[in-house]
């Protein structure tokens, strides 16, 4: 391979294809490993969409930070080879009339903070906005017409093909452990036996960290969550316009969905929650029978016309959930030349424009305030706590 280079990057998913072009943005030669091309079928960022939202219930600091990552979606959106963001709004609905302390009232009241303006939903408005919605299950709510769903899996190849195109270096890599001497990472050994050196070692592999880094399996599982792509039978009531990005009582529920694809004209609903244990390597990502279950009393109580609609395809989304829902950014506290950028917790991907640099800010210890939130910590350092919107059943 010649001269070794100065960082190499495992995982080429949304964490490490922004930390690549970043990086050798400021100059590194940048080594990108992964066990396949990006895309990569089982990534967590490989899908047809993500939501993009703003809405943190009370958290502020998550809000600023999604509010930075829309501009860099505007700005992508120009800049790339055509737009991957979508912004067709996001409806948040609620069961109950809105109250302090929950999701829905208090993401409401932080984006009027902010000065942006959504716009308050009755039962009744919510009916007329939305026809497919059930207005008897859902009483209160808003629509936010800033946010929308982004081509997830689309964008990360549009970006690896970046990070390619201006210098990068890709290699297909089954990465199976850190080397590392006298408290020093020297680099990874590949399954086939192959070793690769560099300066630095960035593991970016999502899921897959806790397996190369045994002390992380603590404090970051593996969990898998359903997804369910269904072919309606109406397809004018689930256009965009009337049909928006929604999270259906998600804090309580789980539920979120999109309106039906431009291409597929399939509607996909997906339920971010407690999910299962799967392990990344060898674990099943089939989608069980009693997820469908769920999947069919939420539609006959929420959105009729979507009960009896046929499943097209399922997904069991694979998450980097951390223990208290932050993200893992951060060096090694005891190996040198060794760092991690991992954790998603299921609500990494709107933040895909500003990963890049906040990674290699962190890689290159350059001061940035947001990063102590992502620091290496233990679970009796944190106080309790979870991402608002992450539903507990």
């Amino acid at each position: 391979m010649g001269e070794a280079p100065d960082i190499i990057i495992v995982g080429a998913g949304l964490f490490g294809v922004c930390a690549a072009q970043a990086l050798n943005d400021r100059g590194h030669r940048v080594f990108l490993l992964d066990q396949g091309s990006p895309p990569h079928p089982l990534a967590s960022s490989t899908d047809i969409s993500k939501i993009v939202r703003m809405e943190y219930g009370s958290d502020t600091f998550y809000m600023r930070l999604v509010e930075e990552a829309m501009a860099g979606f505007d700005v992508w959106n120009q800049s790339l080879s055509r737009p991957f963001y979508h912004e067709s709004g996001v409806s948040m609905l609620s069961g109950r009339p809105f109250s302090e302390g929950g999701f829905e009232a208090d993401s409401w009241a932080l984006l009027l903070e902010r000065g942006h303006t959504p716009e308050r939903l009755s039962s009744s408005e919510i009916q007329k906005r939305f026809p497919a919605l059930n207005p008897e299950t859902y009483v209160d709510g808003f629509f936010h017409a800033r946010g929308g769903w982004v081509e997830s899996g689309a964008l990360v190849a549009e970006l690896f093909q970046q990070a390619i195109d201006s210098g990068v270096t890709f290699q297909v890599a089954d990465v199976r452990e850190i080397i590392s001497e006298n408290g020093r990472c020297l680099g990874v050994r590949c399954r086939n036996g192959s070793q690769i050196e560099s300066d630095h070692t960035l593991l970016a592999c999502g899921a897959w960290a806790a397996s190369l880094l045994p002390e992380l399996a603590p404090v970051i599982r593996s969990t898998g969550h359903p997804v369910f792509h269904l072919q309606p039978s109406d397809p004018d009531l689930f256009e965009a316009d009337v049909f928006p990005v929604f999270t259906a009582d998600i804090a309580r529920t789980g539920w979120y969905g999109f309106p039906a694809h431009p291409s597929s004209g399939l509607v996909k609903i997906g339920r971010h929650g407690k999910g299962i244990p799967v392990d990344p390597r060898r674990g099943e990502r089939r989608v069980l029978p009693e997820d469908e279950r769920a999947l069919r009393a939420f539609l006959r109580a929420s959105i009729p016309s979507l009960a009896e609609a046929p499943i097209v395809e399922t997904r069991r989304c694979l998450y980097a959930d951390t223990f208290d829902a932050d993200y893992w950014m951060d060096h090694h506290p005891r190996i040198s030349g060794l760092s991690v950028a991992t954790g998603g917790s299921g609500h990494g991907f709107k933040m895909a424009p500003v990963l890049g640099p906040l990674i290699a800010d962190m890689v290159e210890q350059q001061p940035n305030d947001r990063l102590h939130r992502f620091r290496w910590r233990s679970m009796d350092e944190t106080s309790p706590k979870r991402e608002a919107a992450r539903y507990d059943g």
